[in-house]
């Protein structure tokens, strides 16, 4: 009797079995993984040492716990729960990539009781957007400080290197700006030029469908491309090269050469007046012969209802670096016009940008930046823990008044700086950089 009331396996259905099985194993395997996973918590110090926010989640400066090692470590708190396709994507092509110039992926933890994602990375003390708000603001304070043209070289040579190490693996950037553009402080790696912040990466070998298709929007609107802004379905490793261009330009003369008055905010519209025109004030209207395929922009035909040739007539790059002193014959411009080629199929390559005879001409290139010289850059301050989301509304309102009242003929100048001027000295004392930075570039 006892025998009847056992289940008997035979009359089961086989899949019913694994299931029974599978449960019992999956429960302690989880038990079993979650007892042995390292956290993060148990294993680095760094609460209250945040200095980073962004989209992405938060970056937090760390060191280890147990005092063996002393190190200074970065780590990238993934924004939400689980892993998103960004941070699978960077995670994935970190784990891959191999270079000097490129940042390097330590570890992975995953935390099991909040499902969050962290990434450990070595701590890079310096990124290009701070290096070159240090100069901008010394020249605001009437005692101009230029970037050495010895350490501009230096990192212009060490980003093309790094870029080029990504080309050459089929792996598209597509968000090259000055804050994903890391240099590390004191230490063996001194001066090194890391490239970070992958996750917009692309593999390109062989699309199965337009990249436009996957991601219609990507790259800060400064440093996106003429060829992404009309709408291009099949874009290249030229869209690197365009935002390198942009922060060559940036270097040298400390100011984003295509600033324009709107947000980086994200559209399924590629198009965007204000950028072009800002593109076109600088560089001039592209002639036909400079750019055959313009025409077959997806965008080309707004581009001709919107736009007139002759309200450029006189805008060249030319023009716009003797302003900063860069002759038109230097080796600095002939490479730079070479990276700010409108038509990106004549657009240099990394390969040939870093044989280009600017980096032969005195002073060479070094591995590191600051050349061993003392470096002039105060150390990355830590943020707040809480996000002040107000204060980025009430700047957004503000600009949006401020745009309001100028197009009913009011001054924008008396409307903006009293209030901005508040917010500037309101977020110095505790908000985020990128807040910072929105206001400032708006005065």
């Amino acid at each position: 009797q006892l025998v009847t009331h056992r289940p008997c396996y035979t009359t089961l259905h086989f899949p019913m079995i694994l299931s029974y099985l599978w449960v019992e194993m999956d429960y302690d395997f989880k038990t079993k993984l979650a007892a042995e996973r390292e956290r993060v918590e148990d294993l680095f110090e760094y609460e209250g040492c945040k200095v980073g926010r962004g989209t992405y989640g938060h970056v937090y400066k760390a060191k280890r716990k147990n005092g063996k090692d002393e190190k200074e470590y970065a780590l990238k708190q993934i924004e939400g729960t689980g892993i998103s396709m960004s941070a699978c994507r960077e995670i994935a092509l970190l784990r891959e990539l191999k270079h000097p110039n490129v940042i390097a992926l330590q570890k992975v933890f995953l935390s099991h009781s909040d499902r969050k994602v962290w990434l450990l990375f070595d701590y890079a003390e310096h990124d290009l957007w701070h290096i070159i708000k240090f100069h901008r603001a010394s020249k605001a304070n009437k005692k101009p400080m230029q970037l050495p043209r010895g350490m501009v070289k230096s990192l212009l040579y060490q980003i093309l290197d790094g870029i080029h190490y990504l080309h050459a693996n089929w792996v598209l950037h597509r968000d090259l700006k000055p804050a994903n553009i890391l240099v590390m402080g004191e230490g063996p790696e001194r001066g090194r030029v890391k490239i970070a912040d992958m996750g917009f990466a692309r593999l390109f070998n062989s699309p199965l469908k337009p990249l436009a298709d996957l991601d219609p929007v990507v790259v800060t609107f400064w440093y996106r491309a003429p060829e992404l802004l009309l709408g291009a379905r099949h874009y290249t490793k030229a869209i690197d090269i365009w935002a390198i261009g942009c922060i060559f330009a940036e270097l040298l003369t400390s100011e984003p050469i295509f600033h324009c008055r709107q947000e980086d905010i994200k559209t399924s519209n590629p198009f965007h007046h204000d950028q072009l025109d800002r593109i076109f004030s600088v560089m001039g209207f592209p002639a036909d012969k400079d750019w055959e395929d313009i025409r077959k922009m997806p965008e080309y035909p707004t581009l001709q209802k919107d736009f007139r040739r002759t309200t450029y007539a006189n805008s060249s790059l030319i023009k716009y670096m003797e302003k900063h002193k860069v002759k038109p014959d230097s080796k600095v411009f002939l490479l730079l016009q070479k990276l700010l080629t409108m038509d990106p199929t004549k657009r240099i390559t990394s390969e040939q940008a870093l044989q280009d005879p600017y980096f032969l001409e005195e002073p060479l290139p070094t591995t590191d930046v600051f050349a061993g010289s003392q470096i002039p850059y105060p150390k990355r301050e830590f943020l707040n823990e809480d996000e002040p989301e107000e204060k980025t509304e009430k700047v957004f309102k503000l600009l949006k008044e401020q745009n309001h009242h100028t197009e009913h003929g009011g001054s924008p100048r008396l409307l903006r700086l009293k209030p901005l001027h508040q917010l500037c000295r309101r977020h110095n004392s505790g908000g985020s950089h990128q807040q910072q930075r929105q206001v400032k570039l708006q005065e």
